[in-house]
């Protein structure tokens, strides 16, 4: 025993005694890993709320432990958990030192979204992917779109021209099939998806959990191709981070980032606050020399706040709040205002975006209610036109410019209990009961358009959910969700049921049947108002239209293999999804403005394919990730596209192939370098004026980031200097149409060409 931590326990113990004489049995030590101390790592025994954390020297203690054999368990943020087994008796005091190994890969995190509960990856009856804000830093994403791609059965797409707005598709499904929850609710409205996944910066984000597949067991309409959870920077320790870069767009435009993160615990660590800043200014960039940009001008700033509060051991109270601001300009590029330019479109967003959660821990940790608020407000001001070309034309134009105006409301309240049935037949069984209530109003209108989009959606749900242990090597996943929207006549009962089989500690299988639905509201991403031969096509709904609903299966094998240098794995998943009365826009007809479509209820459609996952890292220094994609997408019975064109049983822009890689290489601490690429296979496409059928090519996308760390030991800081090539390939839409009568939505492929960028980091050890 060296001469500090006898003196440290003498002291505390000592201390103790003083105030209180009850000194049964007590436990010291310290925690270390690759023979430096941790500091602020968890120590607990398991299945209790006793507990507490090592100080900034690696070191703790506990006393006054109830006598007797207890099972203590040390975590810290990076490091996989260590458990040892330690019997106590009064009046003895025991050292019992940790040693912490570095986690190779996320393999078995903890996360939440899969089940509502915190469930390791490895035990969770839903496949759940994670990425983390260290794999966002590698790829040099800058906000969650550029993330997202990086993720197996993922893909996001640009769908305008002149906006860029984005979409997520998931197994083959377009992006309003796709629920996107920030901290685990659902307030990234239909409206919000337009654009938002490109407004939240990286630099906000903890982590991102992805579950493919029916999920509105859990989280109601709209998540049949799956889930994406957004979870915001939670405080761990004190520590900032400073990043600034510069990016050059095909050394024709340029693209300024700068954000900064700062951490504050206090000294008991039962408050914290993490706060986040960011301001992006981005240049429009013309790829085809026609003085019409492919990439709009953007301008964004944005902060936010996740705090939290433990006013006891099992009390939690946290609050999140984010404002985004953007201003986006695209078309024709001039400095004039919106109305004056040959073609443009404008949209000036205010976003303000919040919950709080209240959670209280109860029998001994075996029990938990939840209680949550959350809310969003955009205003939007926006400008969608063409200039016309006759005299009476323009002077009603000038008139009457059609500018618009958006304000849209979502509000989400729920309460969750969950409670562990530690003896269940056998086995342990986490039972979560719930309902939520969430509130959508929407008013978008354009005047000179007469368009106008008034809607209010409520929805009313409820959830009961069995997770049951039946024995350590199989898991039973059951629920049941009840929703009643007011989009729909009658309530609808949404059933998934989950089968986890272990096999020794490396291999997982599972199997998982879930139904779910999309209500038929009319504000959703194949709403957005493109251009189109001169004009602007719109979309209405059918006044027949109902519910769409689905059925999906899915079965998967997960094989991880751990050696003491490398981990090599898989993940092997068939995908199966079934839609019935699947929307899809029938074109019909044109007027005075332009082209129009109608939301109706198809045939159906089936949506299957087959996902893989590789993964490997040798000697936690080189790491690769890896996915591939084969899926087909398709009505059960073809649908009309273009008047007077073929029917095609096809979903349109849905590539029958796509996948992503990345490879990390860090020998050390300061150096750091990533490779990654993007595939993106061929797919059908519609183009207007001339009307025709359209099949893309296909692109890979590569990417390389190189980064050196100086040390600043007298501040506990260094600075990184880091660049790098986006799309160094240049592999680009190369058949974009010219012109203020230009198709916007006939775009595909990378949503930027070659792109170059140094920066600068400053960051706290």
């Amino acid at each position: 025993m060296n001469t500090y931590k006898l003196t440290l326990a003498v002291f505390f113990i000592s201390f103790i005694t003083t105030i209180n004489a009850q000194t049964d049995a007590n436990i010291f030590g310290d925690v270390q890993s690759n023979n430096e101390h941790v500091p602020f790592a968890s120590i607990f025994i398991e299945g209790t709320s006793i507990g507490t954390s090592t100080d900034q020297t690696g070191h703790y203690i506990l006393v006054n432990l109830p006598e007797g054999t207890h099972t203590l368990v040390a975590k810290a943020l990076g490091y996989t958990s260590q458990k040892k087994t330690v019997t106590v008796e009064k009046g003895k005091t025991i050292e019992l030192n940790f040693t912490l190994q570095q986690k190779v890969m996320n393999l078995n995190e903890v996360v939440i979204t899969g089940t509502k509960t915190f469930k390791r990856v490895t035990e969770s009856a839903v496949i759940v992917n994670v990425i983390d804000n260290k794999s966002l830093n590698a790829v040099q994403a800058c906000n969650i779109s550029e993330g997202l791609r990086f993720q197996p059965g993922l893909r996001v797409e640009t769908d305008c021209q002149t906006c860029n707005y984005t979409q997520l598709r998931m197994n083959g499904l377009g992006g309003s099939y796709s629920q996107i929850l920030i901290n685990g609710r659902s307030i990234f409205s239909p409206l919000t998806g337009l654009y938002g996944m490109e407004q939240i910066p990286a630099n906000m984000i903890e982590q991102i959990e992805v579950v493919r597949g029916g999920g509105s067991a859990l989280y109601g309409s709209s998540a049949i191709g799956g889930t994406v959870n957004i979870i915001t920077q939670i405080p761990k320790k004190n520590s900032y981070d400073i990043n600034a870069s510069t990016h050059s767009i095909n050394n024709n435009a340029t693209d300024f980032i700068l954000n900064g993160n700062i951490n504050v615990l206090t000294q008991k660590r039962n408050a914290g606050v993490s706060v986040f800043v960011n301001r992006r200014y981005r240049e429009a960039y013309d790829h085809n020399n026609d003085n019409f940009s492919e990439l709009p001008q953007l301008r964004n700033n944005s902060f936010g706040a996740n705090l939290f509060f433990k006013p006891t051991q099992n009390q939690k109270i946290e609050l999140n709040f984010s404002s985004l601001n953007e201003y986006r300009y695209g078309g024709e590029i001039v400095q004039k205002a919106a109305h004056l330019a040959q073609q443009s479109e404008e949209r000036t967003h205010y976003v303000f975006m919040g919950g709080i959660d209240y959670q209280l821990n109860f029998n001994d940790d075996n029990s938990s209610w939840i209680a949550y608020f959350a809310a969003q407000n955009t205003d939007r001001d926006h400008y969608t036109g063409i200039y016309p070309d006759t005299p009476n034309d323009i002077n009603t134009h000038l008139t009457n410019p059609p500018y618009g105006n958006t304000e849209n409301t979502t509000l989400q309240a729920g309460t969750q209990l969950n409670h562990r049935i530690l003896n269940f037949l056998g086995g342990q069984n986490v039972i979560t009961i719930g309902g939520e209530y969430v509130f959508d109003d929407v008013f978008d209108s354009i005047p000179a358009y007469n368009y106008e989009t008034d809607q209010i959606t409520k929805n009313i749900g409820g959830f009961f959910q069995s997770d049951w242990e039946i024995i350590n090597k199989l898991n039973l996943l059951v629920g049941l969700r009840i929703d009643k929207h007011n989009f729909v006549d009658k309530a609808i009962f949404s059933p998934r049921i989950s089968l986890l089989y272990k096999l020794k500690n490396t291999t997982q299988f599972r199997f998982t049947w879930g139904t779910g639905f999309r209500a038929p509201q009319a504000f959703d991403s194949d709403l957005h108002i493109a251009f189109a031969g001169g004009g602007i096509s719109r979309i209405f709904l059918a006044s027949d239209l109902h519910e769409e609903k689905s059925n999906s299966y899915s079965a998967s094998i997960n094989f991880d293999y751990p050696n003491e240098k490398f981990i090599v794995g898989f993940t092997l998943e068939g995908f199966y999804t079934q839609l019935n009365d699947a929307f899809y826009l029938h074109p019909i007809g044109e007027d005075e403005f332009g082209e129009q479509f109608e939301k109706r209820n198809g045939p159906g459609a089936i949506v299957k394919g087959t996902t893989i996952e590789l993964r490997a890292n040798y000697n936690r220094k080189a790491q690769l990730e890896a996915g591939f994609t084969l899926q087909q997408s398709r009505f059960k019975k073809a649908v009309e596209n273009i008047e007077g064109l073929e029917s095609k049983r096809e979903f349109l822009r849905t590539p029958n192939q796509y996948g992503y890689l990345t490879l990390t290489y860090t020998p050390n601490t300061k150096i750091n370098i990533a490779l990654s690429s993007v595939y993106t296979g061929t797919m059908d496409l519609a183009h207007f004026d001339p009307d025709e059928y359209r099949k893309s090519d296909s692109f890979v996308e590569l990417n390389i980031k190189a980064g050196y760390t100086f040390n600043l030991k007298a501040v506990d800081s260094g600075i990184e200097l880091f660049g790098g090539i986006k799309n160094f390939n240049n592999a680009y839409q190369n058949d974009f149409d010219k012109g203020k009568n230009r198709d916007s939505n006939y775009v595909y492929g990378p949503a930027a060409p070659r792109t170059w960028y140094i920066g600068l980091r400053l960051k706290s050890f």
